[in-house]
């Protein structure tokens, strides 16, 4: 059985479906307003892990992750951009659907939008009001009172830094986002601004916009009602949004809310933080642009601790790519051992636990808090540990399958043969292909300097009769 670190409680607790039969978890998704970058798909990537690994135990789960697509930022950029919030909104989220495809993610089991919920909103906002958890501002604007709920702060344990309630009474906050040491009124419906345009919709306090804290609460209240197994988010979120969540849904509906809580630590670039200004904020685009495919990318986003911040690198995504190519060898060995291609897909191993052998560790690494480099280094070990020539066919296709088993559990595609070339970014390709034509035309001068262009961008072309394959020198 999976066991994970819950954060209201800061304790391993198992994970097991409250009704004895379905797993729900809620995570927060994307805003979309711009590409997501490499830190957000490390908490969407270790999200799936987690679903995968509980799938692949024998836990069925419904998995909802929502899309931001109001708030102040989508408002902001989608009037700069001079276009419908709608349609900026829409183009992002293909983007980031696409991105998550490439990356092996499962798709959630439902995607419900802010916009696509404004009813819901507008009912929680009403039900907090005649509760008096919340009040209306001079200008229409509605604000939660945090002292309302004495319970605020156990999630992001702020009563550990001496949270004194009773000072929000003449603060408020009506910025979605805000520092993490202001503790204030937050605020639930904004009314309408001259800066919001045509984002407003009607509600009992007049034309305006719910404020992104509400957006989930009212989501999750729709799907899972007033109590679920799981919340899941980035570490950033716990406070203030993970915590104003549980204070108006609790305050509104009753219940228990979230039983635990998932959270994945921060992502590091070369040792310190993403920012746009030292240019290291990277996307999907970005990396393939460098020549790097995204089973790399999900290879090093997987393998670090979820509760570790990760360090990404460059250099991490060559070691990774490495990795994967002796992954790809050791399959290709069982594969031939065995005389058979296939291997059950995902929904049979879901279906099906195999005999897992010497990759048994590996599993229980995997289950014991997620664990994954430990998981990873136990694959490496039994690699090494195979007699792969000594084995039967039956033995050896019974190998692969545990070993496939923990590949589904981490998400990871083995790349195929002849994937180099596609690996090489897109101006070393054009030039290789540049090439390969002046060698059909017999130009062995402007071949030769095609070829010492690649060579100084860092690839070596190796001809073959039909064609060439491109590797790093």
């Amino acid at each position: 059985m999976l066991h994970l670190y819950d954060t209201r409680t800061r304790t391993a607790q198992d994970i097991s479906p409250m009704d004895g039969k379905t797993l729900r978890f809620y995570c927060c998704g994307p805003t979309v307003y711009g590409p997501a970058h490499i830190g957000n798909f490390r908490t969407f990537v270790m999200q799936d892990v987690f679903r995968r690994v509980l799938e692949l135990g024998g836990v069925p789960t419904t998995h909802i992750r929502n899309l931001t697509d109001v708030d102040d930022k989508t408002i902001r950029d989608s009037q700069k951009a001079g276009v419908s919030l709608a349609e900026f909104t829409a183009g992002w989220a293909d983007l980031f659907h696409r991105d998550c495809a490439a990356l092996n993610c499962l798709p959630p089991h439902a995607e419900p939008s802010a916009v696509g919920h404004i009813p819901e909103q507008i009912r929680m906002v009403q039900t907090l009001v005649e509760k008096g958890h919340a009040y209306v501002s001079e200008d229409g604007s509605v604000y939660f009172r945090i002292s309302s709920f004495p319970e605020y702060g156990r999630l992001s344990h702020l009563d550990e830094r001496e949270l004194d309630l009773g000072k929000t009474a003449n603060t408020r906050s009506n910025a979605d986002e805000y520092e993490k040491d202001s503790v204030a009124d937050f605020v639930l419906w904004k009314s309408r601004r001259p800066e919001d345009g045509n984002n407003f919709w009607p509600s009992p306090w007049g034309e305006g916009r719910p404020g992104w804290h509400l957006e989930c609460s009212a989501m999750i209240h729709k799907y899972f009602g007033n109590d679920f197994d799981l919340h899941s988010g980035g570490v950033d979120l716990v406070f203030p949004h993970h915590e104003n969540e549980v204070a108006q849904s609790r305050c509104a509906c009753g219940g228990g809310f979230a039983r635990l809580w998932f959270h994945i630590t921060h992502l590091l670039v070369d040792g310190g933080k993403m920012s746009k200004s030292l240019g290291n904020m990277y996307t999907l685009a970005d990396l393939d642009k460098l020549g790097h495919r995204p089973s790399a990318v999900r290879y090093v986003l997987a393998g670090g601790y979820y509760r570790r911040p990760l360090n990404f690198t460059l250099s991490s995504l060559e070691d990774a790519k490495a990795a994967l190519n002796r992954l790809s060898k050791f399959d290709m060995q069982l594969r031939n051992a065995s005389g058979t291609d296939s291997v059950p897909s995902y929904e049979e191993f879901c279906a099906a636990f195999p005999e897992l052998g010497i990759f048994q560790p590996a599993w229980d690494s995997l289950n014991d808090d997620l664990n994954t480099p430990e998981a990873l280094g136990h694959v490496f070990s039994a690699i090494r540990k195979a007699d792969i020539p000594s084995l039967s066919p039956e033995e050896a296709a019974r190998l692969r399958n545990a070993f496939h088993f923990i590949l589904a559990a981490f998400g990871i595609i083995l790349p195929e043969e002849g994937q180099e070339k596609a690996q090489a970014p897109e101006e070393v390709r054009t030039l290789a292909d540049q090439r390969w034509q002046a060698k059909q035309n017999r130009d062995w001068t402007e071949a030769d300097r095609l070829r010492a262009e690649v060579a100084a961008l860092g690839w070596v072309i190796k001809d073959r009769k039909d064609g060439y394959d491109l590797a790093r020198k």
